[in-house]
């Protein structure tokens, strides 16, 4: 009778327990309905007033030559005494060191027009937010071409471009994690609120090219970012922001494309991402690599994500890292995320789902949490000419990811895995850098999925097609993992 009651509750208890994750998935999904529906009713550019202000009506001249940093600045700034408008760039190639945006200017720049940036690095003096984080104390990333700090209802709009000249014959310097030295990022906003992007073209930043930190609504529309001149070339990096909708925006990158960050030590929530393509020579949609702040309430549909296409220039290669990188590993916590109805192309790992210990944090400011990473859904990927790693989601001892479901999810890939890679052991890294490279890179035990540290995953109608024959698993479970189900089949 005894032995009976144990093999029964060895057959109810898991089913009760995804019974459990169906109806916490329901909501979830309702849950981040309601956010994207909202976001979309009720977020929507600011109205500009109609005002116009053309730069050469302040000393400007087009002619890609004469400096104009002072002539571009008056106009700001009479531009926002006045009510605010448009500050105009409407023929010509305008060249300008750092400029400060004010509360309700709108830069626009013309079709037939150019704002280029100054190759002295004299021109871009340092700008020390009042906002005290990761970014200002440990990165000091303090130099870019133009600036914002605790304004409303600004942006950057029209169908010209925004050249800022950051190739590595102007602005050397080393790649690094950290400090960058004498190459200034394109564009930085802090603490401002109502911010606008639509339909600019920003070309060739010499580090970052978009940081917004601890910023309030962002609408990011039809932006086109090409960032290929340098290291640490990211394309589009929002932190600690708060109701941020990304659409239908192009972005090629050197680093990350579309990344999520947490200096700010604050969080990143109420963020739509759609109808947009990222492609990277690293990780084309990541939370992380600062995760000091917490990371929920995210959806992204609709995307194309991946490495470079082999006709279009990629200095540092064409395939990516990731595709897709959820991370936490200073102390921040990540959950309730969706994304769906992704192509994966040419990645070593098409998903990338990470846990770490590295807390890092300000001088003097200790963190003694390590993150978690939970309730997350994936669904309806597709992808062509990925590589060999495969994908990977791994926790850390005590600290599993948890409840992630990955459905119909099919993907094609080089293959060529030989049955050593098998027996191939998977780092740790508990401490390490959170970037897929480090982790087997030219081929994980499992050519589908590796899974360690983990609990309550469900993978279903999962198909991993190699271009040459394979002698690994499409799936492998390593160490700790407890509740996974692949297939249907429990592992």
């Amino acid at each position: 009778m005894i032995k009976q009651l144990i093999i029964t509750l060895l057959l109810v208890t898991p089913s009760y327990s995804f019974a459990q994750k169906s109806v916490q998935e329901a909501s979830q999904r309702a849950m981040l309905a309601k956010m994207t529906d909202s976001l979309s009713k009720n977020l929507k550019p600011w109205k500009v007033p109609h005002q116009i202000f053309k730069v050469e009506n302040y000393g400007a001249k087009g002619n890609g030559v004469q400096l104009n940093t002072q002539a571009i600045q008056k106009a700001i700034d009479e531009c926002s005494q006045n009510g605010g408008g448009v500050v105009l760039f409407s023929k010509g190639a305008y060249l300008t060191g750092t400029i400060e945006l004010k509360s309700g200017v709108m830069l626009e720049i013309g079709s037939k027009a150019k704002i280029l940036g100054s190759i002295n690095l004299a021109d871009y003096p340092e700008k020390i937010e009042v906002f005290k984080s990761v970014m200002s104390e440990n990165h000091k990333y303090r130099q870019s071409l133009i600036y914002a700090e605790k304004c409303e209802n600004i942006g950057i709009r029209g169908r010209g471009e925004i050249y800022f000249r950051g190739e590595k014959v102007n602005f050397p310097g080393k790649e690094t994690i950290g400090e960058i030295i004498g190459r200034p990022f394109g564009i930085r906003m802090i603490e401002c609120k109502n911010v606008v992007l639509k339909n600019i073209f920003l070309h060739n930043s010499a580090a970052w090219m978009q940081n917004y930190l601890y910023c309030q609504n962002l609408i990011f529309d039809g932006i086109k970012v090409i960032n290929q001149a340098n290291y640490n070339n990211d394309g589009l990096d929002p932190d600690g922001c708060t109701n941020v909708i990304v659409r239908n925006c192009y972005i090629n990158s050197e680093d990350d494309a579309m990344c999520l960050k947490g200096a700010s030590n604050k969080p990143s929530t109420n963020i739509l991402i759609e109808n947009s393509t990222f492609l990277s020579s690293c990780n084309a949609l990541k939370i992380g690599t600062d995760t000091q702040g917490d990371f929920f309430n995210i959806v992204a549909k609709n995307l194309e994500l991946g490495g470079i296409p082999n006709e279009m220039d990629a200095p540092k290669g064409h395939d990516a890292s990731t595709g897709i990188t959820l991370a936490t590993v200073d102390g921040g916590n990540v959950h309730d995320i969706l994304i769906s109805n992704i192509k994966i192309n040419m990645t070593r790992c098409p998903i990338f789902l990470r846990i770490g210990n590295r807390l890092r944090a300000m001088p003097n400011s200790n963190i003694k949490n390590i993150g978690s990473l939970k309730n997350i859904i994936i669904e309806n990927v597709t992808g062509e000419n990925n590589f060999k790693q495969g994908a990977l989601i791994s926790g850390i001892k005590y600290h599993p990811i948890t409840d992630v479901t990955i459905s119909n999810y099919k993907i094609k890939m080089e293959g060529g895995g030989d049955s050593t890679l098998i027996f191939n052991e998977v780092p740790e890294k508990e401490g390490g850098y959170p970037d897929a490279q480090g982790f087997l890179k030219t081929g994980l035990p499992s050519r589908g999925f590796y899974v360690r540290y983990a609990e309550n995953i469900n993978i279903t109608n999962a198909t991993v097609i190699p271009l040459h024959p394979d002698a690994r698993p499409i799936v492998i479970a390593g160490k700790d993992v407890k509740d996974f189900v692949f297939n249907g089949q429990k592992k």
